[in-house]
């Protein structure tokens, strides 16, 4: 793993030279280098500060080369080849109790080694806690996937961030993903990839403290007493963000037990009333999206469908979905005011509800292994089919 010890690369070149000779040095493309760098032009000037994406500083070398200055190289190649290298593996590790905090300390360090990828935040969740969005690729092919909407479906996404890495590892050395090449998939690809939509609930689940003793005063009421918050789905007000959205959500309003704000299920006093949900609806709005994947857990099932107002082409995608995971395909499910419903029933494009792993929420890191490698070509069919 690369972490925070290691830097990305960062060079000035010791002579004008053209982007195209870089790009082959490096045995990347032009857009990789010209999306990590802004304004880049087509021939690099001397002493242009440059950022290689997916190198990194060989350190044992760098300590006794006088040409490395903190995390820079004067660079002239070859000879100064052997002072960088690619990164070969993943660089970070979300296998672990996967809070608010540790996706801040892993995105930072895949938007270093990684800088054609672009952060963004798109809202704030009730107490302030960014919810971000990563882009990454320029491709016509625009599609959306996030995670956690549910707090103590956190699991959503450690598993999520690692297909990210895995990725974009992929793109720098020019692999294949399920027989695809990566960087073509950079290429026609746009992903939109949320990981966290509800940060505050995910520190109360994994956490159990917020530090505020109204707000801790607040939850452990809605809790009904309780400080054992693992059972915690909704948003820190004790609202169910997947129940938010204007899909017949008076239906789902009418029939739910909880009428006030609870620990789950309780889908608010009207639609889009929490910051959250309205983040959500707000980036989808601005955004065309092609596709969207909302990841949950609980199932191995992948709901495709809604009350038939899906696309033809939904089909063809979940069937993919379904042979390279072998999750079970349910068209319709008696459920209303859903991310994925909303999205179906408002524009009419594929939408896809995928349950990661089976048991009771949360589930145990002991899974994550073997829900990342059933669901991992999911990731990859979504972003060819």
């Amino acid at each position: 793993m690369y972490g925070k010890e290691s830097f990305n690369l960062k060079i000035f070149l010791t002579k004008d030279t053209p982007l195209e000779e870089l790009v082959q040095v490096f045995s990347l493309s032009n857009e990789l280098i010209k999306d990590a760098n802004i304004n880049i032009s087509d021939i690099i000037k001397k002493d242009e500060l440059i950022e290689i994406p997916g190198w990194i500083k060989d350190k044992e070398l760098n300590s006794s080369q006088s040409e490395c200055k903190k995390n820079i190289i004067y660079f002239e190649y070859p000879n100064d080849l052997p002072l960088a290298k690619k990164i070969p593996s993943s660089t970070i590790n979300s296998k672990k109790c996967y809070d608010f905090f540790a996706l801040q300390n892993d995105l930072q360090t895949l938007l270093t080694h990684y800088p054609f990828v672009k952060k963004r935040m798109i809202g704030q969740s009730v107490l302030g806690q960014p919810i971000y969005e990563l882009i990454i690729g320029k491709g016509k092919r625009r599609v959306h996937m996030n995670g956690a909407f549910h707090a103590n479906e956190w699991i959503t996404s450690a598993i999520m961030m690692k297909w990210l890495d895995q990725y974009l590892n992929k793109i720098i050395h020019d692999e294949l993903v399920n027989g695809y090449r990566a960087r073509n998939l950079y290429n026609e690809t746009t992903l939109s990839f949320v990981p966290m939509v509800n940060p505050d609930g995910v520190n109360l689940v994994l956490n159990r403290s917020l530090g505020d003793d109204k707000i801790k005063s607040m939850v452990v009421k809605i809790n009904n007493g309780s400080h054992d918050f693992s059972d915690w789905k909704a948003n820190i007000r004790g609202v169910d963000l997947n129940n938010q959205y204007p899909a017949f959500w008076e239906i789902e309003q009418a029939r739910k037990i909880p009428k006030s704000p609870a620990s789950r299920d309780f889908p608010g006093n009207r639609p889009l009333t929490e910051p959250e949900s309205i983040a959500m609806e707000q980036l989808v709005k601005n955004s065309n999206f092609d596709r969207i994947i909302a990841f949950h857990t609980q199932g191995e099932e992948i709901y495709w469908g809604y009350l038939n107002y899906e696309p033809e082409e939904s089909e063809k995608i979940v069937n993919e979905f379904v042979r390279l995971s072998n999750y079970k395909a349910v068209r319709n499910i008696d459920s209303h005011a859903g991310f994925r419903d909303w999205f179906i029933y408002q524009y009419r494009k594929p939408g896809f509800t995928v349950e990661l792993g089976l048991g009771v929420n949360p589930l145990p890191l002991s899974q994550f292994n073997e829900i990342f490698e059933k669901s991992k070509g999911i990731f990859a069919a979504a972003l060819y089919m």
